[in-house]
């Protein structure tokens, strides 16, 4: 017998001895793949839970209203765009419009409403309740409205100091 037809042997010897050993696996030992769930650990300060809902949104103070900014750009300008028209960089990229915060119906719609998408996601949105924490809802939900209010502004809005900027 040749070298190469030893080896050949040689691997089908080996390869029998080790299907030899195979069965199929219903008689393995294993742990219970059900065990009772421990207690749950106490979560982090800074997890939000899915249905967490905190029910009176804060005053807007500039303070917000520049943190509503800094969470808007971050997590909603993708989509929305910087004046909340729809036209973020992912829907210029073939990703569904969201509907402009100018839209009537979301120019009546409650501050709840924002928080609450934000929180549960809404058509093709998603949750951002994982990485947007809620005093930061609350901030994108006041900046929202400063956007809104900046689409709609008229110049009888303005205070007569601030008329006076205009000249």
């Amino acid at each position: 017998m040749t070298g190469a037809g030893r080896l050949s042997l040689a691997l089908l010897a080996v390869a029998s001895l080790a299907l030899a050993g195979c069965d199929d696996m219903s008689n393995q030992d294993r742990q219970k793949t059900w065990l009772p769930a421990p207690s749950p650990a106490p979560l982090p300060a800074d997890v939000v839970m899915f249905e967490e809902r905190q029910t009176q949104p804060p005053p807007v103070t500039l303070a917000l209203l520049q943190r509503g900014q800094e969470q808007f750009r971050i997590y909603c300008t993708p989509c929305h765009g910087e004046l909340g028209l729809g036209n973020g960089m992912i829907v210029q990229r073939g990703f569904s419009h969201p509907p402009p915060y100018t839209a009537p119906d979301l120019l009546r719609a409650p501050d709840q409403h924002f928080y609450d998408v934000m929180t549960k996601g809404w058509g093709v949105m998603y949750s951002f309740a994982a990485r947007v924490k809620p005093a930061d809802r609350w901030a994108i939900t006041a900046y929202i409205r400063a956007l809104q209010r900046s689409q709609h502004a008229s110049v009888a809005d303005l205070t007569p100091d601030e008329r006076t900027l205009l000249r």
